[in-house]
């Protein structure tokens, strides 16, 4: 089916750090994996995209999934025009949205995320999924492996290049399913409260369970500083970021900024 979209960019979302299952293509189309979900999205030209699914299954999944019905162009206008850095950042990535994805994947990703870069990340994420995860039929992808698949073999997790995440993985997996970690309970906290829970979870630290927060919870004030990020405070906002002037949207902020910083147009003006 095909749809309008603004302020939409498959290639800002497949690199912002958030998704590591969203391939490009060389002909500027993109593949995605999402739960047991695979999509094939190919951009038409100025803001037309077509999405390979049924207009149920668009409506029913994915345009929540890109979170299609808030309004980015007003979290974008309402940063000042006096600062520069985040004027310019917004306007960069200004076809980044926040994905509504699971919070088991998210929490899994974003343990084995520590140390690691994005294509390292992608590189570990598509290994467990191809082989703890059940294939996507029709596809070949491969759906994100439940904790109890991924609980099934701890000498198979060895093999996927997770280094010392293993252990937190397997025991992530191994609480899922024996109910220590109740990722259903946890949605229904507010945001001080999932945060403090996230934190109980071993390796599990403050940038990781923002990330599990923003991008698996979809608590889009939550605001995870990375290496980029504290690059960024410590070049611009030596006063201080006025994280409250963005409450409940700071998250994406933070996307805004996170892609900018690791852009080569930022990299030119230093």
């Amino acid at each position: 089916m095909n749809i309008i979209i603004k302020n939409f960019s498959l290639a800002q979302i497949a690199d912002s750090g958030q998704c590591f299952r969203m391939e490009m293509q060389p002909d500027k189309s993109c593949v995605l994996a999402a739960r047991d979900k695979a999509l094939k999205i190919i951009p038409l030209g100025g803001d037309e995209y077509d999405f390979n699914c049924t207009t149920a299954q668009f409506d029913g999944y994915w345009k929540g999934y890109f979170d299609l019905e808030a309004d980015y162009q007003k979290w974008m206008q309402s940063v000042p025009k006096s600062d520069a850095f985040l004027t310019k950042a917004a306007e960069y990535g200004k076809g980044l949205r926040i994905l509504r994805q699971d919070a088991w994947e998210m929490l899994v990703t974003f343990l084995i995320s520590q140390r690691k870069n994005i294509p390292a990340i992608k590189k570990c994420v598509n290994a467990i999924s191809e082989k703890f995860g059940t294939k996507i039929d029709g596809t070949d992808m491969y759906a994100f492996p439940t904790p109890q698949q991924l609980a099934s073999d701890y000498a198979l997790l060895g093999t996927c290049s997770l280094g010392y995440r293993t252990q937190y993985v397997y025991e992530a997996a191994v609480s899922v399913c024996d109910g220590t970690i109740d990722l259903k309970a946890m949605a229904s906290l507010d945001d001080d409260a999932l945060f403090a829970q996230l934190l109980k979870i071993k390796g599990v630290g403050a940038k990781v369970a923002n990330c599990v927060m923003l991008f698996g919870f979809h608590r889009i004030n939550a605001f995870p500083i990375d290496v980029w990020i504290q690059r960024i405070l410590d070049a611009h906002y030596q006063a201080g970021f006025p994280l409250d002037a963005y409450k409940g949207y700071a998250g994406v902020i933070q996307q805004y900024m996170f892609y900018y910083a690791r852009s080569e147009e930022y990299a030119a003006g230093m």
